[in-house]
């Protein structure tokens, strides 16, 4: 009955009942610590957090077992401050006998008294050393305040699954320029008809990202996932596009489905659907789950170029700069065109280097040739 009292969703009661966790155990990352299935599924029972090294030193040098002491640090690890208080019931800390506890006995080495003074007693003062009136060096000085800010849920979970990605895929980065002028033309044709049907604006991220589906289609192994044994791939007939959207607080990477299924107004209308429920943190775990290729765009913070670290169990994320006015050859003269620059950061585990330069030569053909994409 403890359970049901708890703020969790269905999915994450239905999965916790699975895995044979208690919620009591978890720290939910929804409003007012409303659990989800995240939450659930990246949950670890840990037995015993275990006892700070400075801990352990102070209990020994004061015959204390932290094994009896309950600790208040992460997951109820045993503190120097759990300690303290413990050697407080008792007496006070006898300091010469931590200090004993963290120094190698040595025969030139001589005791200094740290008894606690009387109420009437002044402690002995001794005269500073001749060293001690030089002046501070450098890096004594103060470096400044430094403010601590604990982790949320969403920045744990990031950490950890980036963390698990980069080290362990072997990944390479493809770089590419593409003329955006057709493109551009085309949006510009199609925004205000497009608006009238829908009321919403057409961008350069949505022809991109039909452009990046019709193109997957072709080319499976890009759109392919290793199997968790390492032992198989899993090549995909269908394009889950996921597409990251960043916020203060970290980073969600919403789903679109089967779209491979969608055309042009259809796929702008569920990436925008999508994006929106995201940065209003109303996603369901079902939004979040079974993409095959990543899209990460930063084009409209002015960004020239970046390369991304891949969402597994993708197999290879697509990175997305701004557009900008630059002199380029065309038919051995210079003129100005919109070059937007792009990079593919694929897992060597699957995809070979002409796999990803056959995939970003035909998306960087479409690109600038975008007309097809609408037949």
């Amino acid at each position: 009955m403890e359970n049901e009292k708890l703020r969790a969703t269905p999915a994450a009661r239905s999965l916790a009942h699975r895995m044979g966790i208690e919620l009591n155990q978890i720290v939910g990352s929804g409003y007012k610590g409303r659990i989800h299935r995240e939450d659930v599924a990246n949950f670890t029972y840990i037995e015993r957090a275990g006892v700070t090294p400075l801990a352990r030193k102070i209990a020994e040098a004061h015959n204390i077992n932290v094994e009896e002491l309950k600790g208040t640090g992460f997951r109820g690890k045993v503190t120097r401050a759990d300690v303290l208080a413990a050697v407080g019931e008792t007496g006070e800390p006898n300091l010469e006998r931590i200090l004993d506890a963290f120094t190698i006995p040595s025969p030139e080495r001589k005791k200094t008294n740290f008894a606690t003074p009387g109420k009437n007693e002044a402690p002995e003062m001794k005269a500073p050393a001749a060293a001690s009136t030089a002046a501070p060096s450098a890096s004594a000085e103060p470096k400044g305040d430094v403010e601590i800010v604990p982790m949320n849920m969403m920045r744990r979970v990031i950490a950890k699954r980036m963390s698990e990605s980069y080290f362990s895929a072997p990944t390479f980065v493809l770089n590419y320029e593409v003329d955006m002028g057709e493109a551009s033309k085309l949006r510009a044709q199609l925004m205000e008809p497009i608006k009238e049907k829908t009321g919403k604006k057409l961008t350069v991220t949505d022809i991109v990202s039909l452009a990046v589906v019709r193109t997957l289609m072709n080319h499976p192994y890009i759109n392919a996932s290793l199997s968790p044994d390492g032992s198989q791939i899993e090549l995909h007939n269908y394009v889950n596009l996921a597409m990251a959207v960043g916020m203060d607080e970290g980073l969600l990477v919403p789903v679109v489905h089967r779209a491979e299924k969608m055309g042009l107004t259809e796929l702008m209308l569920r990436l925008k659907d999508i994006t929106e429920r995201a940065a209003g943190k109303k996603l369901t775990p079902a939004d979040q789950e079974g993409s095959t290729f990543t899209i990460s765009n930063l084009g409209m913070y002015g960004v020239e170029s970046f390369t991304s670290i891949i969402n597994q169990p993708n197999s290879a994320i697509l990175s997305i700069a701004g557009t900008k006015e630059i002199p380029v050859v065309r038919n051995g003269e210079v003129v100005i065109r919109p070059i937007m620059k792009m990079s593919l950061t694929s897992d060597h585990r699957v995809i070979n280097g002409l796999a990803a330069a056959k995939f970003m030569q035909e998306l960087k053909a479409t690109l600038e040739n975008p007309l097809p994409l609408l037949v």
